[in-house]
């Protein structure tokens, strides 16, 4: 059964509250709500972990992803520390997307270090070694090239396997995604529909070059969307059109082996939300794993038919929802 989220813009300009839109994405039905991370710019805005916390905090079922944590802004193992403290807060809602960081310009104005788009990738296979490496072991040592720890101690330890998905594009950087992400999540501006299907290829024939089941990562795409509207400049780019319109461009992406669409919504982002949630996700969910084909007349295939062998909890997947998250420090309700 496929999975859906929305994107939730950290703007702290006064004229909308990311807070209240995720609360209501969690009643509208939505599995996740996602956060980029730009601390750097002219426009008003949340710092990301800060308002995935506090997010967290007023949610009790809804996951809560980074879409996608720069690596270069936060040491790997203090980020490690971060994410044990948030995912046991949450009662396990944390989902860590992470890059190699794309925006050299917003990296030099926080005085991160400057990196080529080789070094970049090398630093993020480093830093999610890390990562693991202190959730694992107490103490954990690691010498690297961009990062060292000197037995480095974190506890508690992560109660389960808190997946992280990388958001990456070029061919090194999907190798180092199938070899050892959870998740792949990359956007539909950078890799649109008609190049993303090979790029999704090269992270599975990493991940069976790597002695992985392709099968156990998710397959999250950013979906930039608006239901009706003026016809999108570029549709590869960007998805518009009448709900029944939208549902099939959202089978199509499916049958490309996503398992995830999270949703970038523009126009009346709270109206939007809600039609989305009512008018495209509840129609997905119905149909399943459906294709157009066999919708036209052929015999539908099952929901997760097509999927059939996968673990119903595997490392990075979405666990059964909880009845209800414990109630985080400072919650009003």
């Amino acid at each position: 059964m496929p999975r859906f989220g929305v994107s939730i813009i950290p703007s702290a300009s006064g004229r909308s509250d990311p807070v209240e839109q995720a609360r209501r994405a969690e009643e509208l039905g939505f599995d996740l709500v996602s956060i980029w991370d730009h601390p750097h710019g002219v426009n008003p805005s949340f710092e990301t972990w800060t308002l995935m916390t506090w997010i967290a905090a007023r949610t009790t079922r809804i996951r809560v992803a980074s879409n996608v944590l720069g690596l270069p802004f936060r040491l790997p193992a203090l980020t490690a520390k971060m994410a044990e403290t948030l995912d046991r807060l949450s009662d396990g809602r944390l989902i860590i997307g992470l890059g190699g960081g794309g925006d050299d310009e917003e990296f030099a104005g926080f005085g991160a270090p400057a990196r080529t788009p080789s070094e970049k990738v090398e630093a993020l296979e480093e830093g999610i070694a890390v990562i693991r490496g202190v959730w694992a072991e107490s103490p954990f040592t690691y010498h690297g090239r961009h990062y060292r720890n000197e037995a480095a101690m974190l506890e508690p330890k992560p109660s389960h396997g808190i997946p992280i998905w990388l958001g990456t594009y070029g061919r090194k950087a999907l190798e180092l995604t199938g070899r050892v992400a959870d998740g792949w999540i990359p956007s539909m501006g950078p890799a649109p529909p008609s190049q993303v299907k090979p790029k999704m290829e090269l992270v599975r024939r990493a991940a069976e070059h790597a002695g992985r089941d392709p099968d156990s990562l998710e397959y999250a795409y950013n979906v930039s969307v608006r239901i009706g509207g003026p016809p999108a400049d570029d549709p590869e780019r960007r998805v518009t059109g009448e709900p029944d319109e939208i549902v099939e461009r959202m089978l199509e992406l499916l049958d490309l082996g996503f398992t995830v669409l999270n949703f970038w919504v523009s126009g009346r982002r709270e109206e939007q939300q809600e039609r989305l949630a009512s008018e495209v996700v509840t129609p997905l969910r119905q149909l399943g794993r459906t294709t157009p084909a066999t919708r036209e007349g052929g015999r539908p295939v099952p929901d997760g038919a097509r999927f059939a062998g996968r673990s119903p909890r595997r490392p990075g997947s979405f666990p059964a929802e909880s009845s209800k998250a414990p109630r985080m420090p400072g919650q009003s309700r």
